[in-house]
């Protein structure tokens, strides 16, 4: 989330290279999803033999390597991104992406569909239906409610159409694209315990927030920077537990939630906020309150420009920068051998997922997110054009940009 906007690199070949995180970042190694592939390598002379997880950077390049698999394939490729509330990334970087991807990959310009539910249920269902009766021939599905991927993978399977789950999983019947959603809960975690010490908060007074209870990735966020880091740090005593909020992907709510538990908790020092978009009017909340920069770390997700502001001014400790033009070339590329009924290569197709609701392993493609802080910014952030620096250094940020060197 999800999202993560809010329920995204030529020289960035080396980052996603391996599926290990920077040095800033978290270990990539997940007791969560294996690395079997459930994908066969084709052997046919006229589809490509090394495209990857590592191969998409923001040139999008490696998608000339499907031009002659695109030819064999027929039908539309249809998108259908959930919301542009939730995280600003989908409009901003999902939906260019994708029709870039596939636009690279050699498709006409007559089977590239990309759509937003705009929040709705049914509105995700009706344009899924509308799109198979129009002529796709493989969906790319990121619905808010994992019911109603449920519904579209179903009537989708009905008329012989391919599903991939794209960002989150909703449906255990089509491939799964996403980022490793544990390893980005882990560098949650450890980003809010590096960050604790740096700023000199010796015993941390937690408010635990976190994504929508009906959102799989939350709940994958959630387990990765609570069970897997920082669970521990409240059994010994370390870090008191103050609150849990019941989850939302509505920065709203979440600023709601927050204020509950700041007030019931006056001892509160620091909160753990599983994306930028929720933790944008928390931080406006915590500065109107007096609370200054680097006394009250947070957390974020998704990279978006208010959270990139808010860690270089030091009200929030660092954000997980998904790159989603990778993650958007791995879903189309997927799509692709799919609309040619060619079984993706291991090196793409790279491990599974547990499918929370039927326990089966669905084939999946796993990204490597990155934690980014001040210190990594110009290097990351910068370096992908992902936010323009013109942007990005603009107002109060200006003067923190010049001390990070970011120009």
């Amino acid at each position: 989330m999800h999202l993560l906007r809010g329920k995204a690199l030529a020289a960035v070949v080396a980052l996603v290279a391996g599926l290990t995180v920077a040095a800033c970042g978290s270990s990539n190694n997940s007791s969560k999803t294996n690395s079997s592939s459930s994908g066969g390598s084709s052997t046919s002379s006229s589809t490509p033999a090394t495209i990857s997880t590592k191969s998409f950077t923001n040139n999008f390049s490696a998608m000339a390597s499907l031009k002659s698999l695109a030819g064999q394939g027929k039908g539309k490729v249809a998108a259908i991104l959930p919301d542009t509330t939730s995280s600003t990334r989908y409009v901003e970087f999902d939906e260019p992406d994708l029709k870039k991807a596939m636009a690279a990959a050699g498709l006409p310009s007559s089977d590239i569909i990309v759509q937003n539910g705009q929040g709705s249920d049914s509105t995700f269902v009706t344009d899924a239906k509308a799109d198979i009766t129009n002529g796709a021939s493989v969906l790319l599905i990121d619905p808010e409610d994992p019911g109603t991927g449920v519904t579209v993978a179903n009537y989708a399977k009905a008329h012989g159409v391919a599903v991939v789950n794209y960002d989150r999983l909703s449906t255990p019947n089509g491939d799964y694209v996403s980022f490793n959603n544990y390893v980005v809960g882990q560098d949650i975690g450890k980003g809010f315990v590096t960050c604790a010490k740096a700023w000199g908060v010796s015993h941390p007074n937690v408010i635990m927030m976190r994504g929508a209870p009906t959102d799989n990735n939350a709940t994958q966020f959630y387990v990765g920077y609570f069970n897997d880091v920082l669970k521990s740090y409240f059994s010994s005593g370390k870090y008191t537990l103050l609150a849990q909020t019941a989850g939302t992907w509505t920065p709203s709510d979440a600023q709601t939630e927050f204020e509950q538990a700041y007030t019931a908790h006056k001892s509160a020092n620091s909160a753990v906020i599983p994306n930028d978009e929720n933790g944008a009017p928390i931080i406006t909340y915590l500065r109107s309150h007096g609370v200054k920069a680097k006394t009250f770390p947070t957390t974020g997700q998704d990279a978006t420009l208010t959270g990139l502001q808010n860690i270089l001014e030091g009200y929030q400790c660092g954000t997980v920068y998904k790159p989603v033009y990778a993650e958007a070339q791995a879903a189309v590329a997927l799509a692709v051998y799919l609309r040619a009924s060619k079984p993706a290569p291991s090196s793409l197709l790279n491990g599974s997922t547990v499918d929370p609701t039927s326990k089966k392993k669905v084939p999946s493609v796993l990204l490597t997110p990155f934690w980014v802080t001040p210190t990594n910014m110009k290097d990351t952030i910068v370096k992908d054009n992902f936010v323009p620096t013109s942007q990005l250094c603009s107002g109060a940020a200006k003067a923190d940009c010049t001390k990070y060197g970011i120009s």
